[in-house]
């Protein structure tokens, strides 16, 4: 976990001093490298990991935007929602591979992201994200957050086949609550 806080302080510090601002709505990618820290006992990244790359290229998008400046420094706090995973093909220990940070769109409360993990021109696996701002108890607007940040787009709708991916999300938890109680 030292680890984890040391990389986005590294992005928090890069972002601010070293690379240039970017886009909220363009796509973002970085390229990575599997480190032994990364792996399991069978010298593949581990499946805990691309959960983890994918929160440093969110916070990196935040850092690099004027996200961070309409949102943590006004007092709201990232939250997620949900995300979905699926795997593909392993990524093996010491190679490279790169991450692609899309949008996917918005509604009124929640923005939808898709992260591809790409090696070799080859699709190894798809993370999507729910993600919201919250602040007094509650999610705020991001069509104002986004506004505030420069976005032109007035709406960005997601695609059904995203919604679907999510769509589902609150009839588990319920349906787990109501086996439990």
């Amino acid at each position: 976990m030292v680890f984890y806080w040391l990389h986005l302080l590294y992005i928090f510090i890069g972002s601010k001093l070293f690379w240039k601002e970017v886009d909220l709505t363009s796509n973002q990618t970085r390229k990575r490298r599997v480190s032994i820290l990364d792996c399991d006992t069978f010298r593949y990244m581990s499946n805990a990991k691309y959960a983890y790359y994918m929160d440093f290229i969110r916070f990196e998008k935040m850092f690099r935007s004027k996200l961070f400046d309409n949102t943590v420094k006004k007092g709201m706090y990232a939250v997620l929602g949900s995300q979905k995973i699926i795997y593909k093909k392993p990524l093996k220990m010491w190679s490279t591979f790169t991450i692609t940070l899309i949008l996917e769109g918005w509604d009124d409360k929640w923005v939808y992201h898709s992260q591809v993990f790409e090696q070799n021109n080859q699709v190894c696996a798809i993370g999507y994200t729910k993600a919201a701002f919250w602040k007094d108890k509650k999610a705020q607007d991001i069509e104002m957050i986004f506004k505030n940040c420069g976005v032109t787009i007035i709406e960005m709708k997601i695609s059904a086949e995203i919604d679907d991916i999510f769509i589902n999300d609150y009839q588990l938890i319920k349906n787990t609550t109501d086996i439990l109680t």
